[in-house]
């Protein structure tokens, strides 16, 4: 299977998984618009041509907010995909202050590949943030959260430069 078959199948599966999925903006946005804007952010802004990693963002909410599972992606995508995905994925078992702390602390022992995923991941979701927040959102959860993810990016560095360069820049933009 060609690497464009291969992410475009991504595609089609995150697309599939998170159907009836909206995302926390104000206007509701459709949930799949997020994974295919770090599939973009990733492939121009970070030159990333590898297609585990491409396919990993595509698909890297599907297990914490889907039906998903581990054996699904690796029957689907094979162990590669699969374990990126695994790495970049929250215990959702767990509460939500514990799950940001691990974040934190796992974030340096992930691969290059999940820190790749991690940080475009983490560069969209401040953009979002900051240009269209959940409406529930305070002034200072707004702010928690931006200085929450730079805690994670910053025990991650050293993997891409350019996607480095352009959290520091989302982040140039906290509330």
């Amino acid at each position: 299977m060609s690497h464009t078959t291969l992410i475009l199948r991504a595609a089609a599966f995150a697309a599939r998984k998170h159907r009836d999925q909206r995302r926390k903006d104000a206007e509701a946005s459709p949930y799949i618009n997020h994974p295919l804007e770090l599939a973009r952010v990733l492939a121009e802004v970070g030159g990333v041509t590898d297609a585990a990693t491409l396919c990993a963002a595509l698909l890297h909410d599907t297990i914490e907010d889907t039906d998903t599972t581990v054996e699904e992606l690796t029957r689907e995508f094979g162990p590669e995909v699969a374990a990126i995905v695994a790495e970049v994925t929250d215990d959702k078992t767990l509460a939500r202050a514990e799950r940001k702390r691990r974040q934190v602390e796992h974030a340096a022992t992930i691969s290059d590949q999940a820190k790749r995923v991690k940080l475009a991941d983490k560069i969209c979701n401040l953009t979002d943030v900051a240009s269209s927040p959940p409406a529930d959102w305070s002034l200072d959860r707004r702010r928690e959260y931006f200085d929450w993810a730079q805690q994670v990016i910053n025990r991650l560095r050293g993997v891409n430069a350019v996607l480095e360069a352009a959290f520091d820049k989302a982040y140039s933009a906290r509330p």
